[in-house]
């Protein structure tokens, strides 16, 4: 197996120089960082931090901690970190914190005594200040919501500019009158991606109604209360913009007969096949999840204590015909 020694001998920098574009620090000049992250693919680099592992007493286990392993985005991001610790002979310990802020903290405190060689989350909480103390000596790498009264590596993706394209769109086909359903399990990302709502909204002259948004829709029944509840307005919405993937898939019921337009924030399976096929803001969990595992492993083997500024993922919008598209081909 290839060492970093190794890898620094054939991008001709120093050892030093390998870890830090390893930790993707932003100033390694592009041409050095270029040579070595070719070295690093001919050589089939991964970091060895087993050896570190063993004489820190650590488990060979990387956490992850998600309000909802049901939800398609979340477990896409799971799937990637399990993959990329699979390469490195790592386990991931995995758990679900649910939508109750209050069970952060000790779901995670049970996490963290395990003595994990990093943790990956995504918190639910509006204050992330006590895991200081467990920072000091593990990695944690923030991904979809970043910490509050914490100092971390934060990976997310662009809520706003989705949300924005999403309403945007809906708006181009003449929609005055958006729905936007959300749920709370997710109220980083659903502030961020209201925000976009709102913009998109108001750079169309469009006024914003309060009575348009709709953020109890956890699960089947109570999405078909929050739809009903809209329905109720003197003049309803003629399109919809769900916040979420799991959002989607559970109003997708709830809005069948009802003649409404739709466009979702995340692609789930088969939403390319329901009639009509949903459009969606595309997110790319798998990327997310893969920066994710690489950052807290990479961390691990070589922690400076400094952490880059966040790391903002793209986003794009996906046209089916949902949203009043034509059928494409």
């Amino acid at each position: 197996m290839a060492t970093m020694q190794d890898v620094a001998l054939r991008a001709g920098v120093s050892p030093k120089t390998v870890s830090r574009v390893f930790n993707e620090d932003p100033h390694v000049l592009p041409g050095t960082r270029s040579r070595v992250e070719d070295a690093m693919r001919e050589l089939n680099y991964v970091p060895n931090v087993l050896a570190r592992t063993f004489r820190a007493g650590r488990s060979s286990s990387i956490g992850v901690a998600v309000p909802d392993l049901v939800d398609p985005f979340f477990a896409s991001v799971v799937r990637a970190v399990e993959s990329v610790c699979s390469l490195t002979g790592i386990t991931t310990l995995v758990t679900s914190i649910g939508d109750d802020p209050a069970r952060e903290r000790p779901v995670l405190e049970s996490l963290l005594r395990s003595q994990l060689r990093g943790l990956i989350l995504a918190p639910v909480s509006e204050d992330q200040s006590w895991l200081s103390q467990w920072a000091e000596h593990t990695p944690i790498v923030f991904v979809d919501r970043a910490p509050v009264g914490l100092g971390a590596d934060t990976l997310v993706e662009d809520d706003r500019l989705g949300a924005y394209l999403a309403t945007d769109h809906l708006l181009g086909h003449g929609h005055t009158r958006i729905g936007f359903v959300a749920d709370t399990t997710h109220p980083p990302s659903t502030r961020r991606r209201l925000e976009g709502y709102r913009a998109a909204l108001a750079d169309k002259g469009v006024s914003f109604d309060e009575h348009l948004v709709a953020e109890e829709a956890n699960g089947r029944q109570r999405a078909a209360a929050e739809v009903d509840r809209l329905w109720r307005d003197p003049e309803p919405p003629t399109a919809v913009f769900s916040s979420n993937a799991r959002v989607t898939m559970d109003l997708i019921p709830a809005l069948r007969g009802r003649n409404v337009a739709l466009v979702g924030f995340g692609d789930f399976q088969m939403a390319d096949q329901l009639s009509p096929p949903v459009t969606v803001v595309r997110q790319d969990p798998v990327e997310l999840g893969r920066l994710a595992a690489t950052r807290a492993l990479a961390r691990f083997a070589d922690s400076d204590g400094r952490h880059e500024p966040a790391t903002v993922l793209p986003v794009s919008l996906v046209l089916r015909e949902s949203c009043g598209c034509a059928a494409s081909g």
